[in-house]
Formats: structure tokens, C-alpha cells, sequence
């Protein structure tokens, strides 16, 4: 298993693959099954580029229960025992997930809310601005306490207070938003690195290795170059991985926060000498 690697294949085939308790950091961001069942137009008639890929669409909820149940039970057999899976999602799908989660035996540690900054409107008018998404941060089980979370360096990073669980970070636009040669995003659900920045930094440790099983364009692995941590990550699409590979090659540059004082010891939660991370009063 090398490091800093993209696979070609199929996340559930490729990550029977790799070893038992060998991964420090899972980050997952599936397909949310959205079940868009038409096209979206804004106000002037101009359609919405909205998620219709077919990655993203599925029969059912129970074909979508079992794909989830598959990969998330491989992500649980090579996580170690040390370390964190994050997966994020939408309403469409991340209660469906998180329930799945738990029946296998992962630990709910926090759930962090993703506040757009700039979200899309509902242009039909017929529902609330959506502009959250979820992250569910778990432990391997509620017995393994022993997980990494840089508490204090979270706090510099927040300019000296304690980070919240909600983050206000924008969509990924601009030059960070990759193009396919059409000029038109090269992948609907792109995240911005921000919001990798702050999940890679806060739980992982220079070394470390961060595996990404639905890796896209590589926004997991470009972060994790910037920050001194080791990248696997897995995809289907070649396209994709065409545009990843040359967008973390061009990285020349490491972020400050990368050479940030790291917790000497790992955290054991809700311990006689140690306060829970999130602790009042």
C-alpha cells in the first residue's frame, strides 16, 4: 500500500485491498442520492448545472443502504483503533448514513454543520435557502478514546478561541474551482479546501495517512500534501483522477499550519485528567 497514490477501481473492491487498522484518518464524501427527478432553472431560463451524475443515482433506498453498509464497514476494518472517520452529507442522505454508522459500531464524536457562505438559492421559491451540510466525525467505536483531535492547535488556528462545531466556509469558486476543458466545473460537488484544511488539521498528525475513498478532483490530497500528511485515495473515474494527479503535482508549497506545535499526546475524552474537548462551565 503506497502512499500519496490514487487508485483506479470500484471504493468497496479497492478498499478490501488495504490492511486491517492501517489508516489514521478516513474522509468520505459519498454520493448523496440526491433523486433529482428534474432539470433546475433559475429566474432567466438558464438551466441549473445542478448534481445529475450517475455516480449519484440509485434505484432505491435499500441499493443505497447497501452501498453505504459496504464501504462503511470496509472503512471501519482499516481504520485503526487510534484514528477518526469524517463523512459528509446533505439532507438527502446523511441520517440515513449516520443511522448505518452506529449500527456498525462507530461513535458519533461531534456533528459538525458546513454553513455555506454563498449557497445556491431555491429558485422555485418552494422551500428554504439550503445552505448547510453535515460532517459526522466518528470514532472507530465508543471504546476507542485514544483518537487524535489537536484541541489547541484548533484554537490558534481560530485566532484564539474554541472552535465551534459550525463552520461559515463558502463554496468552492474562483481559481480553486476546477475547470474540465469545456470551461464548465469539472465536478458537480467539489469541496473547498478549507473545509478539508480544517478536518485534516485538526485531527491528524504530520505522517499520518488520510485515505479519501470517493477522491473526485483530489481536494483531500492536495490538502493533505499542504499539510505534511500522507494521502491514499480511491476513484472510479478517470477523468477525474487525470485532473487530480496534475492539481497536487503543481503543489509547490506547504500551508503554515502545517508545522503548527502538534498535541504531545493523544486526547482520552471525558477522563478524570483530561476535559472533554467541548467542556462548559
Amino acid at each position: 500500500m503506497e502512499p500519496n497514490t490514487i487508485i483506479q477501481g470500484d471504493c468497496i473492491d479497492e478498499l478490501k485491498k488495504i490492511p486491517d487498522n492501517s489508516i489514521d484518518l478516513i474522509f468520505a464524501d459519498p454520493p448523496y442520492n440526491m433523486q433529482l427527478e428534474n432539470a433546475l432553472y433559475r429566474p432567466n431560463n438558464t438551466k441549473v448545472a445542478g448534481v445529475d451524475d450517475e455516480w449519484d443515482k440509485f434505484a432505491s433506498f435499500a441499493e443505497y443502504d447497501n452501498f453505504c453498509t459496504s464501504w462503511l464497514a470496509e472503512c471501519r476494518r482499516i481504520l485503526k483503533d487510534t484514528g477518526t472517520i469524517w463523512v459528509i452529507g446533505s439532507y438527502h442522505n446523511i441520517f440515513r448514513v449516520g443511522n448505518i454508522m452506529l449500527n456498525l459500531g462507530f461513535w458519533i464524536l461531534n456533528d459538525v454543520t458546513w454553513y455555506k457562505t454563498n449557497p445556491m438559492p431555491n429558485f422555485m421559491g418552494t422551500r428554504f435557502t439550503n445552505a448547510t451540510e453535515t460532517l459526522l466525525w466518528c470514532s472507530k467505536s465508543k471504546e476507542f478514546k485514544r483518537y487524535t483531535f489537536n484541541h489547541k492547535l484548533m484554537k490558534k488556528y481560530n485566532s484564539g478561541k474554541q472552535m465551534t462545531s459550525v463552520w461559515k466556509i463558502g463554496l468552492c469558486i474562483g481559481e480553486e474551482r476546477l475547470k474540465g476543458e469545456d470551461g464548465k466545473k469539472a465536478h458537480s460537488t467539489q469541496k473547498p479546501e478549507e473545509l478539508l484544511k480544517r478536518v485534516i488539521l485538526s485531527t491528524t498528525k504530520q505522517g499520518d495517512i488520510v485515505l479519501d475513498p470517493f477522491f473526485g478532483t483530489g481536494t483531500t490530497g492536495a490538502v493533505a500534501k499542504k499539510l505534511k500528511r500522507d494521502f491514499i485515495g480511491i476513484e472510479k473515474e478517470a477523468e477525474y483522477i487525470t485532473l487530480a494527479e496534475d492539481r497536487i503535482k503543481k503543489i509547490n508549497q506547504f500551508f503554515e499550519e502545517a508545522d503548527w506545535q502538534e498535541e504531545t499526546t493523544k486526547l482520552t475524552p471525558h477522563s478524570s485528567s483530561t476535559p472533554a474537548p467541548f467542556q462548559t462551565g
